[in-house]
């Protein structure tokens, strides 16, 4: 018997590490008037690009309950126990369609071992959850300490964010249209960040130019750092490697813990946007 981990395409995980530990993927889709993808199997150029051609901001929908299910079923019925860390539930319906899946198992098979964890959050914030799990189920942990530790990480999880324009918040209907254009004017970028009580992203502060708020969240994380320690820092952007390579750069020259990069995929990038750039780490304590 196995602790098999799952979680959603929104966590960013890359191919190479979901093979590494046993890591399984249930992709989001994402939704054009005349076309449809997987997360997962969608090219990120082609994808945002097609938004900037046509100006058309696509929807997103969670997994099916039939999919999950299925998924669940296989697991289960060669006697594995399943931990799946997905999406914030006020982000997605994908927790709680989990949920769903999980009683008809349980239904079915009575004495199966599932536990659903809402990460509060999305991207490589929610991925360091699921690595956390990983690692030590790989190890041959037990399942209690193998999901504490998941919710330890999930404590102590940051993700700050700044998108390099405002257009996307206005298409999504984040901003409103004149607040769109003044702030487009004066440069101001917000830094934006996921409140991991009610599990929303919300507006942290604002900055004049990108500049300015990369290094509004660099001096963010030193104070962390100073309080708390650092365990590992995940840089994210949506089409901006140079800027990623650059904030990474950064980061190295002040901090001996593991840094690297993940892009962000179609489901989260549609409501900030090409250019945007951040960071996700896990503080000691």
């Amino acid at each position: 018997m196995a602790i098999k981990i799952l979680s959603d395409s929104t966590s960013y995980i890359n191919l190479e590490t979901q093979k590494e530990l046993d890591i399984s993927i249930i992709p989001l889709s994402v939704h054009f008037k005349d076309e449809s993808f997987k997360e997962t199997e969608v090219d990120y150029d082609y994808f945002y690009k097609k938004i900037e051609s046509t100006g058309c901001i696509p929807t997103s929908s969670q997994p099916s309950l039939g999919e999950i299910h299925e998924i669940f079923r296989q697991i289960v019925a060669r006697g594995d126990d399943i931990l799946g860390i997905f999406i914030s539930s006020t982000m997605s319906g994908t927790w709680a369609t989990a949920l769903k899946a999980k009683e008809m198992i349980l239904n079915e098979f009575p004495q199966a071992r599932i536990e659903i964890m809402d990460s509060y959050t999305n991207c490589m914030a929610m991925g360091l959850q699921v690595l956390t799990a990983a690692r030590l189920a790989q190890a041959g942990e037990s399942f209690r300490t193998v999901l504490e530790a998941a919710q330890y990480t999930r404590d102590r999880v940051r993700f700050y964010f700044v998108p390099e324009t405002l257009e996307y918040l206005k298409k999504g209907g984040r901003i409103g249209t004149a607040s769109a254009l003044l702030g487009s004017l004066l440069n101001i970028r917000p830094i934006l960040t996921v409140d991991m009580k009610k599990g929303m992203t919300h507006l942290l502060e604002k900055a004049r130019g990108t500049s300015r708020a990369v290094k509004r969240m660099l001096d963010i994380i030193e104070e962390d750092h100073q309080k708390y320690g650092l365990r590992e820092i995940i840089v994210h952007h949506i089409n901006a490697p140079e800027k990623a390579q650059q904030l990474k750069q950064s980061l190295i020259s002040r901090y001996s813990v593991p840094v690297s990069i993940h892009s962000i995929g179609p489901v989260i990038g549609l409501h900030t946007g090409l250019g945007t750039v951040g960071f996700v780490y896990c503080t000691e304590i």
